[in-house]
């Protein structure tokens, strides 16, 4: 096990800790967590209310704003039980087509990168933001195209219409993400460490 070490950038100095291995998650990680998951939930049931849900894909900002506030082991855990969550409890995304199953895959791939990545690269949020996005956009190319396969649909229109009808959430997401972490670093003492969780400095 790695030795945790005050001065170590890698690490917090938050209470409450719980070390799993290599892996440490505060209880900010879950709490933060937590929010994106309710707001993951809610916002595809507000969009859809005005017929938008379909086009500015609402689960998947707070599911990709995670990687950038939590710890990636938590970001991508949100990320492939959210889509399987809602479609148990409000039908949407739905198990047939399985589209709920697709989503899932898909976004945990992109929360796992997306984390990954901004551990190596902290404070770069749209470098590390749009080839993840880009990554998703290929991925589900993919899950779409064996989709029509599997239901004997043609594949290769169901894989491009699903991905171009995406195309406005993903520049929500380019737009929103980078603007939220911008204020969340102007307003906090804890600004984000490159493991995903935080890192306790003294305020100026």
């Amino acid at each position: 096990m790695a030795t945790l070490s005050a001065a170590d950038p890698h690490t917090d100095t938050l209470p409450n800790r719980q070390v799993m291995g290599t892996t440490t998650l505060s209880t900010k990680d879950y709490a933060l967590g937590g929010l994106l998951g309710a707001a993951a939930l809610t916002l595809p049931f507000l969009f859809h209310l005005l017929h938008l849900g379909t086009i500015f894909m609402p689960m998947y900002l707070p599911l990709m704003l995670g990687p950038f506030l939590v710890h990636w082991r938590v970001a991508a855990s949100l990320a492939c039980t959210l889509p399987l969550l809602s479609a148990l409890l409000t039908g949407m995304p739905p198990f047939f087509p399985p589209i709920a199953i697709a989503m899932a895959i898909e976004l945990g791939l992109m929360a796992t990168c997306a984390g990954l990545l901004y551990r190596r690269w902290p404070r770069r949020v749209l470098p590390v933001l749009l080839p993840v996005l880009l990554f998703g956009r290929l991925a589900q190319v993919g899950l779409g195209y064996a989709m029509g396969l599997v239901l004997e649909l043609p594949a290769a229109f169901l894989s491009f219409a699903s991905v171009m009808r995406g195309l406005p959430g993903v520049l929500l997401m380019l737009v929103v993400i980078p603007a939220i972490i911008r204020v969340v670093r102007s307003n906090t003492t804890t600004p984000m460490s490159d493991t995903g969780t935080h890192e306790v400095r003294p305020s100026p």
